[in-house]
């Protein structure tokens, strides 16, 4: 087959992706743990462990250790998430309501190829999600006087979805390699029955019910991988935030008049070899949600509108991410993979209410997969992610204060499913 074929084939897969933007709701915070199926087994570890095209998502700096490849995969992922609200009637609807929209796909696609004996190019596509919920229109509620609905509004829920491109180049200079990828984004975002806060919104008639609305930016990533010895290596990455244009549809409800830009993040890894069969990994990412003040800022109502600056927020904190994982090459055609990961809770007890719609409150990732060569060129790679139940409770708040013992508890787990053909040029 000519080499051009499969370098057409390749290109073709990328672009394919931008056709299915990803709309799903993701692990830290509402970053994914990964994005392909490499990645998602070692649970995010592996930055100074390049192994594929996507460490351009990750740490562009791994460019230059692969040789020319492309990759295109597909995650089921599955969040089950609700709310359980006790004792009595208050604001929103009580006891236990699920939200619908349980299993979403989300493909990634990347290409690398080398320049030269020490520099590369890559191009990589993949997304985030997040804050996506739906729950019931006929969701019984007595203080609707008569209507239903969580917040009295029929059915409510919110829908995000990030996309992003992101072209990558990579050179090494001795045992260190240097990477940078700009980054291109385009987020949309939804929001129906929230017309019981119209009342504290700058702009009640762009405060819900408003369609899709679509937001575009760019920001740029750095990465650095040092190679201290054969056996043993170090990775820093970070992103500068990705400045958004507003969400002019939504401009009654996020800060600023719809400004909802996506937060930096600054992570550092290190690889050893310890067998030469045998990787072990360890990986901190810190996220930077509380430089966004429409995630940041706290939910309660102090005076200020839904839409203004200062506005209230969903209240979500930094995020601190540690991972563990282990790669264990069996033969020269099967690599497994397993890892955990621990990350802080973006989400305190005192804005638990408004996080009904965006119950980011998981923990804990437990990851395994593996990869499998099948002849000169071809690998499989797989991954499934189980992220265990976690909880946070707080007292009930409305837009006109907190109302005693009565308490909001959200809840969440989630599963992960990926599954990736790689080429090997």
């Amino acid at each position: 087959m000519p080499s051009s074929l499969p370098r057409r084939a390749a290109a073709a897969g990328l672009c394919a992706v931008l056709a299915l933007a990803p709309a799903a709701h993701a692990t830290q915070g509402y970053f994914q743990p990964g994005y392909d199926a490499v990645q998602k087994a070692l649970a995010s570890a592996g930055a100074a462990n390049p192994e594929t095209a996507m460490t351009i998502a990750n740490n562009p700096a791994g460019l230059t250790q692969l040789g020319e490849t492309a990759e295109l995969g597909v995650s089921l992922f599955m969040p089950f998430r609700g709310y359980t609200a006790t004792g009595g009637t208050g604001f929103v609807a009580p006891g236990h309501v699920s939200s619908g929209w349980n299993a979403f796909a989300m493909p990634n696609a990347a290409f690398s190829r080398p320049i030269g004996a020490n520099a590369a190019w890559g191009l990589a596509l993949y997304g985030n999600g997040g804050m996506n919920t739906l729950y019931p229109a006929g969701v019984a509620n007595a203080a609707c006087g008569g209507g239903s609905g969580v917040y009295c509004a029929g059915k409510a829920g919110v829908n995000l979805g990030q996309f992003f491109i992101s072209p990558a180049y990579a050179r090494r200079y001795g045992s260190l390699s240097l990477g940078i990828a700009p980054i291109l984004a385009i987020q949309y975002f939804d929001a129906e029955g929230l017309a019981a806060f119209s009342a504290i919104s700058s702009s009640p008639g762009n405060l819900t019910n408003r369609g899709l609305s679509y937001s575009y930016g760019g920001g740029l990533r750095l990465g650095a991988l040092w190679s201290a010895t054969p056996a043993l290596r170090f990775a820093l990455d970070g992103s500068t935030p990705i400045w958004m244009t507003k969400f002019s549809q939504y401009q009654g409800l996020f800060a600023d008049g719809g400004s909802f830009d996506i937060p930096a993040s600054l992570s550092a890894g290190i690889a050893w070899d310890a067998l030469p069969t045998l990787t072990l990994m360890a990986d901190y990412r810190h996220i930077f949600y509380s430089d966004i003040t429409s995630i940041a800022t706290p939910s309660l109502y102090q005076g200020v509108k839904f839409g203004l600056a200062g506005a209230p927020g969903f209240g979500w904190h930094d995020v601190d991410v540690g991972a563990l994982a282990a790669e264990w090459r069996v033969t020269p055609a099967l690599t497994l993979r397993a890892g955990y990961a621990h990350n802080t809770n973006p989400i305190s007890s005192k804005d638990v209410t408004l996080n009904i719609l965006a119950p980011g409150v998981v923990t804990d990732e437990l990851s395994g997969g593996g990869s499998y060569q099948f002849g000169a060129h071809s690998v499989l790679d797989a991954a499934l992610l189980y992220v265990p139940t976690a909880t946070v409770t707080g007292q009930e708040v409305t837009p006109s204060g907190a109302i005693p013992g009565h308490y909001v508890k959200l809840s969440m787990h989630q599963w992960d499913m990926t599954l990736e053909y790689r080429y090997l040029f």
